[in-house]
């Protein structure tokens, strides 16, 4: 279910930042009440709130990345747990849905061992009962909580893995998939040369869009999972090169 809070985390993540009068509007409650919202979202260090508005902490910040669309992210994340049984061991990136799935993983299944490069999966997940984590090394960006550099390629080099899980910021059919962060790119494509294969979770909003840093050509990558609204142009440009994609629908 959407909450109100969620609405008005979609609306500072699409624009940067909104008013309290616009979303009142928007939203059709009171200022008082959306007030009352962002204090609750200030507190989680989603937002940070300015005079009259409220402006996203970072863009890059796991946590606010999560929370938008978060229903859509959460179905894409149990739908692969479904395909991963117990005692695997798995690498996974640091995306907003890979965090998901890493949670469900930890939460659903026993003696999975997940590598990773997210120190923010590694907190997110330590309490579950099934959480096995390997944390890469590296240097350590702090907004987004990545370990990436010379260094992380290092420890990739001692592990191979049946699947990697990564997110990725945009696809065209003429770029591929691609993300904003150099370092984050380097260090994806390092682990995608440690892995059979390489499966991508994300929104369907992300095709037709691209960052400005290449991360994988469609034929480096197996499987893609998105949400339903992904359009049949883009399914058949994928399957068209070898990717099979798996629309998750909303459960009714």
């Amino acid at each position: 279910m959407v909450t109100r809070q969620d609405r008005i985390l979609e609306a500072v993540v699409q624009r940067g930042k909104a008013e309290v009068s616009a979303l009142a509007d928007e939203l059709g409650v009171s200022q008082v009440t959306i007030r009352k919202d962002l204090d609750a979202l200030e507190l989680r260090r989603l937002i940070r709130r300015e005079r009259g508005q409220a402006v996203l902490v970072s863009l890059d910040d796991p946590a606010g990345r999560i929370a938008y669309h978060h229903a859509n992210k959460k179905l894409i994340a149990q739908a692969v747990t479904a395909t991963i049984g117990d005692g695997q061991t798995v690498m996974i990136e640091a995306g907003s849905c890979c965090a998901l799935l890493a949670e469900e993983i930890t939460r659903t299944r026993r003696g999975t061992t997940i590598v990773t490069n997210s120190a923010f999966i590694a907190e997110r997940v330590r309490r579950h009962p099934g959480a096995h984590i390997v944390l890469l090394g590296g240097d350590y960006q702090a907004d987004s909580q990545v370990l990436v550099g010379p260094m992380t390629s290092q420890c990739v080099d001692n592990f191979l893995v049946d699947r990697l899980f990564i997110g990725t910021d945009g696809y065209t059919d003429r770029l591929g998939f691609t993300g904003r962060d150099q370092m984050r790119a380097a260090a994806v494509q390092a682990m995608a040369h440690r892995a059979e294969r390489v499966e991508i979770l994300t929104e369907s909003e992300k095709f037709g869009r691209h960052g400005p840093v290449p991360l994988l050509a469609a034929d480096q990558v197996a499987a893609v999972w998105t949400d339903a609204a992904i359009t049949g142009d883009f399914v058949e440009a994928l399957t068209a090169a070898g990717v099979t994609v798996n629309k998750v629908k909303e459960e009714r």
